[in-house]
Order: C-alpha cells, then structure tokens, then sequence
C-alpha cells in the first residue's frame, strides 16, 4: 500500500463520522493522477502556499495602510493565524485538518491592495460586480499558473468561496475557516489597534469582554473552546448564543471605533482615490496592462482583465503602477 493510501485508511479509522474524508473527495475539474504520497486535500494546500498569490499576501494591508512598525498584521499573517486557529478547532473536532488548512490559507488570496478599501472601491466602480471571496476562487481557479489555475478541489473551492457571505460550506471544515476568520481579524485588529493608539483596552465594551475574556489571548482561547463544546459530535459548526451575540457586538464596536472613520483609516481616502483613477485609465487604454492581462481582453473583456490585475497588486505595487502612470519622472541631462 503506498503513503497516500496508508494515509486515507487512517483517516477513515480516526476522524469523526462528520468529516471530509480525502478518499471521498468530489474531485477536481480536470483529471490528475493521484500522488503516491500526499493526499488531495495536502496537494491543495501545498498548491496554495506556493503560488505567487500567496507570497504577494505579505505586501498587502490587513487593517492599517502601511504602517510604521514591524509588529502590525499583513495580510499574510493574518492567513497564518486564521490557518492556526482553524487547524485547532479541527483537530478538536477530529474533522480533517488537511482540508482546513488548505481553505485557511487560500481564503484571502483574491484581497485587494489595501485591505477593504480596496474592495469597497472595486465593487463601486466594476460593472461586473466584486467580492474578495469570489476572486479568491477565481485567483485559484483561473489566474495562477499562467491562467492554467491550481485545479483544486471541489471542497477547497467551496470552502474559500463561502468563508464569507451568506452560503454556507458544504463541509464543517469550510464552516470552521468561517469561525476562525472572524475570531482572528476582531482580536487582532484590537491589538493592533491598541498598539497603534485608536483605542485602548478600557475602550472595549465590558459586557463583551465579561463573556469572552479581558485578553486577546483569553478571548481567542474560549472562543476556540466554546465552538469545540458546541460542535462535537455534531453535524454543524456552532457558537453558543451567548458567545455569538458577545461576538458580534465585538464586531460592531470594531466597526464603529476603528474600521470606518478612524484616525488609523485616514489614508483610505487616498488609496481609494488611487484604485478609482487606475481603474479609469487601464480601461481607457488596456494597451497599458501586461501582456498576460491583456490578453485575456478578447475572451472575458476589459473590465474583468483591468479588475483581475488590480486585485492581485500588493499595497507597494500599486503605487508604484499609478506614479508610472501619472507622476512625471524627473528629467535628468546624461
């Protein structure tokens, strides 16, 4: 029996009735031999840690434009965590950790450059519609590896696609990235933006913190063990009442205080600004694209080719494709 195989056997003898079993996978799009040694679920996620889109995480903004620091959270790091956390609750629930891992890290491939400014500005101004979930889909599936995609499978997929929004996972390890999303961005934005002077923990609402822990480490731990107690042996991932109501209140305060109109975000405006006017320009004249990007023009048209190369920018790139554009260069005599 070769690795591969051992691997599926032990699956099937250890892991709850309720999880996704590599051996039953739904499959890929196109046909691929099976690997003599990693299982489809560790493929995927082999796939996904690396390809370009990945590495391109650590260059862009999880909360806070650029800034001054070494110890604010990238995009990237928030993957890791999120990744973590999800892995936890898996293991737990002796659903398929594989399988999380590999929706973990490839749940925020399709984010914009800075953060949720740029999708805000993208969904406004793209006629065809845009969410970062769906392009995440849409970086795995048809832009990387030259426009070939990672042919993932049918759980990855599902799992990156519903992490947000309003469809559930078909699969209780796509509904944990959906919980350990959540719990990593409101903790650790609150961190960072403890670090960063926006608030300061007296700030944070007591009735929250009474439920879910005075601490970021506190709260990430119960919140973990309150999806572990609720969920097991069950066919749903779920939070207690109380402990979602806490959450979301968390959530809200979030928004509220650090999110939209804070001192931190003021900056936004201007990153908004830059994806508005790059956007107008690159569709006014695609001749401006890379070759890759223009020449998917003919096929799906302009629009998607002007969205697809916008959304794979880092922070970094971005301004310096607008200043290419728009800044004149400085005149030097040779």
């Amino acid at each position: 029996m070769i690795i591969r195989e051992q691997t599926e056997r032990i699956e099937e003898k250890s892991l709850s009735p309720y999880a996704t079993l590599s051996s039953k996978s739904k499959g890929r799009a196109r046909f691929e031999e099976k690997c003599s040694v990693r299982t489809d679920f560790q493929r995927d996620r082999d796939r996904i840690m690396y390809s370009k889109a990945f590495r391109r995480l650590k260059h862009k903004t999880q909360v806070f434009i650029s800034p001054e620091g070494d110890h604010y959270r990238t995009r990237l790091t928030h993957t890791l965590e999120v990744s973590q956390i999800a892995r936890t609750i898996a293991r737990s629930l002796r659903l398929n950790e594989d399988l999380t891992e590999a929706i973990a890290l490839g749940h925020d491939l399709g984010h914009t450059p800075f953060g949720h400014a740029g999708e805000r500005v993208l969904k406004e101004i793209c006629s065809l519609g845009f969410n970062h979930n769906e392009q995440s889909v849409r970086v795995v599936d048809k832009l990387e590896r030259n426009g070939n995609g990672l042919n993932l499978t049918y759980e990855v997929l599902d799992g990156i696609l519903c992490h947000t929004g309003e469809k559930k996972a078909d699969t209780l390890e796509g509904r944990i990235v959906r919980f350990a999303d959540r719990i990593a961005y409101i903790n650790h934005d609150i961190e960072d933006a403890i670090r960063g002077g926006v608030i300061s923990e007296k700030d944070l609402p007591e009735n929250c913190l009474k439920v879910l822990g005075n601490t970021s480490s506190e709260r990430i731990n119960n919140m973990i063990v309150n999806i572990i107690e609720n969920s097991m042996d069950k066919d749903d991932v779920i939070m207690s009442k109380e402990y979602r109501k806490a959450t979301d209140e968390l959530r809200n305060f979030m928004f509220e205080n650090v999110y939209i109109g804070s001192d931190a975000k003021a900056e936004e405006g201007k990153a908004e600004d830059l994806i508005r006017r790059l956007y107008a320009k690159l569709v006014e004249e695609p001749k401006l694209l890379p070759e890759e990007f223009f020449a998917k023009i003919p096929e799906e048209g302009v629009e998607r080719a002007v969205c697809d190369y916008i959304a794979g920018m880092t922070d970094r790139y971005a301004v310096n494709v607008f200043n290419s554009i728009f800044i004149p260069a400085r005149w030097m005599r040779l």
